[in-house]
């Protein structure tokens, strides 16, 4: 299976669960860190704006993945960000490129397909995030899952560059036979009983 499809099957589950944000829910705490809903927004955009940059293999500064407030205009926001990204994604000749991620490890370059698994496995854990934020639920099908947790147990859970200040903290403990996404959330640091009370 094309890495993209996978992707685009993700960001299609984050966008079903943001459309039922209502703007009282956007200071909700997430499980990702200190993070409001507002600030995982945020950064989700900025990701989106980020990768679509990079996807065009040139060179490419932290500052093209900077967090974009959605303001009050979310829905449109979020939805033009996802469009520009699935366009850069899907261009002729993309899988060929290189990426430049420099928020990642050495910044790269990184083959297309590894590079877009990472924004992959990133989506499918803030899309749980989103979810867990509003109370709904982040359903996602069997092979989005399967290859997320194929991904997520290749992260190095290494301290130096999983906590504060990185994209993931250190795993956590999880049941072997706990669902798939517990799994992975859990591979990436979360707490799949985690609650806005924790």
């Amino acid at each position: 299976m094309d890495i993209r499809e996978l992707d685009r099957r993700a960001m299609a589950v984050t966008a079903k669960i943001l459309y039922g944000v209502t703007s009282d829910q956007m200071d909700n705490p997430t499980p990702c860190g200190q993070w409001s809903l507002r600030d995982l927004l945020a950064h989700i955009v900025g990701q989106y704006h980020g990768f679509a940059l990079a996807a065009s293999g040139e060179p490419t500064g932290v500052e093209a993945f900077r967090p974009r407030p959605v303001g009050d205009e979310l829905h449109g926001t979020y939805a033009a960000a996802a469009s520009l990204v699935n366009e850069a994604f899907a261009e002729d000749g993309v899988m060929d490129r290189k990426f430049y991620l420099p928020e990642i490890r050495d910044g790269g370059p990184y083959p297309a397909p590894m590079a877009i698994g990472f924004h992959f496995v990133d989506e499918v854990v803030h899309a749980w995030d989103l979810a867990k934020a509003i109370g709904a639920p982040a359903e996602f099908d069997g092979e989005v899952l399967a290859t997320a947790l194929s991904i997520s147990g290749q992260v190095p859970n290494d301290p130096a560059v999983r906590g504060a200040g990185f994209a993931f903290t250190l795993a956590v403990n999880a049941d072997p036979s706990a669902p798939t996404l517990d799994r992975i959330v859990a591979l990436l640091g979360r707490r799949s009983d985690w609650t806005p009370a924790r």
